[in-house]
């Protein structure tokens, strides 16, 4: 949502960052993990077409990608976040700040992942997973105009559905290695699509939204 294929979009950016505040000034707290989005694939994809490139190596471009939309919302959040974005989910962070801002970690793992892993740690139950799909579905919608939207998923049948391998880039509505630990934690993950920042709203409000859950 932050950078899709057709730049960086300030609406959903000015959106978020409004509902944010407005979310602070009422008592919430929020850890929020960036993706590299359509920036971190251009990148992969552009190395891959020049050379040969390694996995990790694919890895470490995409990590970065992450790592300058993190700099970009903390900034946007400044008043409000812990100054340093959080690169290490297995490190417990000190934030005094009601809003600590995330990023990519190491090769072989995605920002899915580092916010399972956060989640886990500081004890939240659920990881609301936004992105440019508006739930689940039983195939990509965007590859087949008979995919079936799925409201509620239990972690086995999910992850029988994506596998257990993950890949630089890997697009998949919430990585393989992530939902292991989930599952293992007890996690539920909401996915929700991001075009709509008053349904995401919705979810921390109590209200009934648009999206699935997997549990």
């Amino acid at each position: 949502m932050i950078v899709p294929n057709g730049g960086i979009n300030v609406r959903f950016l000015k959106q978020f960052t409004v509902m944010i505040h407005r979310r602070v000034k009422l008592g919430d707290r929020f850890i929020i993990v960036c993706g590299g989005g359509a920036t971190a694939r251009h990148y992969i994809e552009a190395g891959s077409k020049v050379t040969k490139i390694t996995d990790e190596d694919l890895d470490w471009i995409g990590i970065h990608a992450t790592r300058l939309n993190a700099h970009l919302l903390r900034t946007l959040l400044r008043d409000v976040a812990h100054p340093v974005v959080i690169k290490n989910p297995t490190r417990r962070p000190k934030w005094r700040k009601p809003v600590l801002v995330g990023a990519g970690w190491r090769p072989g793992r995605s920002t899915d992942h580092s916010a399972t892993m956060l989640a886990k740690m500081l004890g939240a139950n659920t990881v609301v997973n936004i992105s440019n799909i508006d739930r689940l579905y039983d195939r990509d919608p965007n590859k087949h105009d008979d995919a079936r939207p799925v409201l509620e998923m239990r972690w086995s049948e999910y992850r029988k559905m994506v596998g257990n391998v993950w890949s630089p880039g890997l697009n998949a509505p919430f990585d393989p290695i992530a939902s292991r630990v989930a599952q293992s934690a007890g996690l539920e993950v909401i996915l929700v699509g991001g075009k709509s920042v008053a349904n995401i709203e919705k979810i921390f409000q109590g209200e009934k939204y648009k999206g699935s859950v997997i549990r």
